[in-house]
């Protein structure tokens, strides 16, 4: 039985039990959103695709990634995450063992003597080493508590316990973070990759301090525009679409919903949708499926119609330009890396990211 069909068929069960209490609401809200965005056809299709990407892993040493990005935690982490999104955990599913395998090449990137928990890429490309680290962390994260077998259990533990303490202490005044592990300066699309593990590891019982949260919360809030929409950085600069897609998220992940800073984000990036002007929809560049990536949270957090307007449009676009052997590619971008995320945002439905669970 998958998470759709036990939803649809507790959620009764729920509301009746917890009346109108946030149980029953939730799981009722969580099946209503799901209903009919996926469908057999699309699901063969997304099926082809984890075939596709599984059989890309490398058989050495279980990571993820081509050319520059060969091994590169971020796109090893993703392809785990997008495995997972469709059912597949540790030594469960048809590709569990790809996701164990993923787990363990993560787990082995902890060993940097030189910074402590720095979960970082041995080679190739390497800009921005803290968007690896992010989203390393919260792989590990959204895993943990699946992985039953010693010693990886026990591996998995202490590395992803480093791996907070690392983001917390690179944390700067300001209340975000930047490329490197040092607290210095800071901009919003970094700070995104540490506030959303932060929050999945507090979600699996790791301790986050509130004051980091708040500094957090503070510094995306400068980065919003008087347009609604967010900025790189808080001193000026234009609003994009990747960016206010980062800042609602990163507000959500710090446990800020209905705000008025989320509502205009929100209507920002409503406004790109098709119809409304476009956005990036039909215009990929370099930040097109980080943008979406984050996109796709923030509208089925959101619900209702942001949710029931935007999953269509960006379902179709991806099936789209998907590539006959499954995979998704940009420009010179790894395709692993494009398969991946383009997953994750075509199985957000399934709802089985604990990250995406309410």
């Amino acid at each position: 039985m998958n998470r759709r069909t036990f939803l649809s068929q507790s959620a009764g069960s729920l509301v009746g039990l917890a009346g109108a209490g946030v149980l029953g609401s939730v799981a009722a809200q969580e099946v209503n959103q799901a209903a009919g965005m996926i469908t057999p056809a699309t699901q063969r299709l997304i099926d082809n695709s984890l075939d596709w990407l599984a059989a890309q892993q490398n058989r050495q040493d279980g990571s993820f990634g081509t050319g520059n990005y060969s091994g590169h935690v971020a796109v090893t982490s993703l392809a785990g995450l997008a495995l997972m999104a469709g059912g597949h955990q540790p030594g469960r599913g048809r590709h569990g063992e790809k996701v164990t395998r993923a787990v363990e090449y993560i787990v082995r990137r902890c060993e940097d003597p030189n910074v402590p928990g720095f979960l970082n890429s041995p080679r190739g490309f390497n800009h921005g080493p803290m968007y690896g680290h992010g989203f390393a962390t919260l792989f590990l994260a959204e895993v943990y508590g699946m992985v039953y077998t010693n010693p990886l259990q026990s591996e998995l533990r202490a590395c992803l316990g480093r791996a907070v303490r690392l983001i917390l202490s690179s944390q700067n005044a300001e209340g975000g973070w930047r490329y490197n592990p040092r607290p210095q300066d800071a901009d919003l699309s970094v700070t995104i990759c540490q506030i959303m593990a932060l929050r999945a590891a507090r979600n699996g019982g790791l301790s986050v301090p509130r004051a980091n949260r708040d500094r957090c919360v503070e510094y995306v809030r400068r980065c919003q525009g008087p347009d609604g929409g967010f900025r790189y950085q808080p001193f000026g600069g234009p609003s994009g679409f990747a960016r206010t897609a980062a800042g609602v998220v990163a507000l959500y992940s710090a446990g800020v919903y209905n705000d008025p800073a989320v509502t205009r984000g929100l209507d920002y990036l409503n406004r790109m949708r098709p119809g409304a002007g476009g956005g990036m929809f039909g215009q990929p560049d370099f930040h097109y499926y980080y943008g979406h990536y984050y996109a796709v949270q923030a509208m089925w957090i959101a619900g209702g119609n942001y949710w029931r307007q935007w999953y269509p449009a960006i379902r179709e676009e991806l099936l789209n330009s998907r590539r006959a052997d499954g995979s998704w590619q940009q420009g010179l971008m790894c395709s692993n890396y494009c398969t991946a995320m383009a997953l994750i945002i075509l199985q957000v439905p399934n709802n089985y990211l604990p990250i995406l669970q309410r």
